[in-house]
């Protein structure tokens, strides 16, 4: 089966989230470091995302709205309530 989103046929992931978010830019760009990414490619990531934003402003408010879902997704799945010692023979959660 085909997915399409607008007249883009869907490939693969990326080309899913890189189309549903309508940024024409790969996530990663924004959301980075890469696996394994070395300075010199994070200092040229960086500039490259800074020139397109130069370039089209408009990209700065779904692309800060992409960072701030990945946050949220990020804080969800790392974070958990654990109780905290207990003090005076009472539990106390954190």
């Amino acid at each position: 089966m085909r997915a399409f989103i607008g007249t883009h046929e869907v490939l693969d992931e990326t080309d899913l989230v890189e189309l549903a978010l309508g940024l024409g830019t790969d996530p990663e760009l924004w959301l980075g470091p890469i696996e394994g990414e070395s300075e010199e490619e994070r200092a040229a990531r960086l500039d490259a995302g800074a020139d397109i934003l130069a370039d089209d402003p408009e990209l700065a408010a779904p692309v800060t709205a992409l960072a701030v879902a990945a946050i949220e997704t990020y804080a969800a799945c790392t974070t958990r309530r654990v109780p905290a010692a207990r003090r005076g023979g009472k539990q106390v959660t954190a």
